[in-house]
C-alpha cells in the first residue's frame, strides 16, 4: 500500500489525516476506522494487523484527487536520519572521489524533514545548494545485528528523499553534519510504499530534474552496498528503531558533478521521482534569516 498523510486546503478543518493513495485518489481511511493512528509509523510496526484493517476502511470512505489536497512528511519526526555518502560509482568519481571499501555514514538532522512539496530554502550563508535525489528506507521494527539475509525484515517501506546539500559548509570540515543538516533540507515522500507493493527494489530508477531538465537518471541496483548490506553495516553499531529512515545514496549527476558546478538557484523546481513510488517536486526559495526564539 502507499500510506500518506495529508490535508485538505478547501475545508475550513485542516487537521492532518491518514490516507491510502489508489492510483490517483487518495482515501481518507479513518472515517471508517477512527480508532487507527494517524503516526504511519505504528501502523507499520503491526502490518500484518494493520493491511488487513486498512483494507476493509477504503471501502465507501471519502476519497479525494490527489492533486487536490496537501501531502505532508510521512515521517515527520524521525528519530535517526542516516545517510550514506559515494554510494554509486559514477557519483564518487564525479565528486573527485574513490569507491570506498568502508560504508561512509553520516546524520541529518531530524529538523532538516520537509513535505515532499513543500519549499526547500536557500540559506542566507551561502549560494552552493545542491541536491541528491535518493531512495529512502523506512525502518519498521527494531534491528541489533541484523544479517544480511534478515535486513528485509526491519524495513517498513520506501520513500522519494533529496538530500540537499550546502557544498561550501559540507567542504569547509571534515564531517558533513552542518552541510547536509539544514532546515527543509530533507524532504521525504510523497508516500511510504510498503515492501509488498516492489517486487525487485533493486529495479527502480531513480530520475532527479531541475526545471524539466533531467540532471540524474539512475538505478537501484547500481549502488555499491546495497541496502541490507548498510542495514547490517548499521545495526553492528547501532540499534535501527521503528521512524528511523535511511538515505541510501545519490546517482551521478549532482550540481557539484558539472563543469562550472550547476549549483541551485532561488525560483528553480526541482522534481525527484523514483518507479513505483512516486514523485516530490520542490520551488527553491529565499531564507529569510530572521532571528526567531520561542519556548
Amino acid at each position: 500500500m502507499k500510506l500518506a498523510l495529508f490535508s485538505i486546503p478547501s475545508l475550513t478543518d485542516r487537521s492532518i489525516r491518514l490516507g491510502v493513495v489508489v492510483n490517483d485518489t487518495i482515501i481518507d481511511v479513518r472515517q471508517n476506522a477512527p480508532f487507527l493512528s494517524t503516526s504511519i509509523i505504528d501502523l507499520i510496526r503491526n502490518w500484518d494487523e494493520t493491511r488487513t484493517i486498512l483494507l476493509r476502511a477504503i471501502k465507501e470512505a471519502p476519497t479525494y484527487d490527489v492533486n487536490t489536497v496537501e501531502l505532508h512528511a510521512p515521517i515527520p519526526k524521525p528519530s535517526k536520519v542516516l545517510a550514506i555518502a559515494k554510494n554509486y560509482a559514477a557519483h564518487a568519481a564525479e565528486m573527485k572521489g574513490e569507491v570506498s571499501e568502508v560504508q561512509n555514514w553520516f546524520c541529518k538532522q531530524p529538523t532538516s524533514i520537509n513535505s515532499p512539496n513543500s519549499p526547500v530554502m536557500m540559506p542566507t550563508v551561502s549560494e552552493q545548494l545542491d541536491y541528491e535525489a535518493e531512495l529512502v528506507v523506512v525502518i519498521g521494527k527494531y534491528g541489533r545485528h541484523v544479517p544480511e539475509e534478515r535486513a528485509h525484515e526491519i524495513i517498513g517501506g520506501y520513500m522519494c528523499g533529496c538530500d540537499y546539500t550546502i557544498r561550501d559548509w559540507q567542504k569547509a570540515v571534515s564531517n558533513f553534519t552542518m552541510g547536509k543538516g539544514f532546515d527543509t533540507h530533507a524532504p521525504i515522500g510523497p508516500y511510504v510504499v510498503t515492501p509488498d507493493e516492489i517486487e525487485d527494489v533493486s529495479q527502480l530508477g531513480i530520475r532527479c530534474f531541475v526545471n524539466d531538465e533531467k540532471r540524474q537518471d539512475g538505478v537501484v541496483g547500481d549502488m555499491i552496498f546495497s541496502i541490507h548490506k548498510q542495514i547490517a553495516h548499521l545495526t553492528a553499531a547501532m540499534t535501527l528503531e521503528p521512524g528511523d529512515i535511511v538515505f541510501t545514496g545519490t546517482p551521478a549527476g549532482v550540481g557539484q558533478g558539472y563543469s562550472p558546478p550547476k549549483y541551485l538557484k532561488v525560483g528553480d523546481r526541482v522534481r525527484v521521482e523514483i518507479d513505483k513510488i512516486g514523485s516530490m517536486s520542490a520551488e527553491i526559495m529565499r531564507e529569510s534569516g530572521e532571528c526567531v526564539i520561542s519556548s
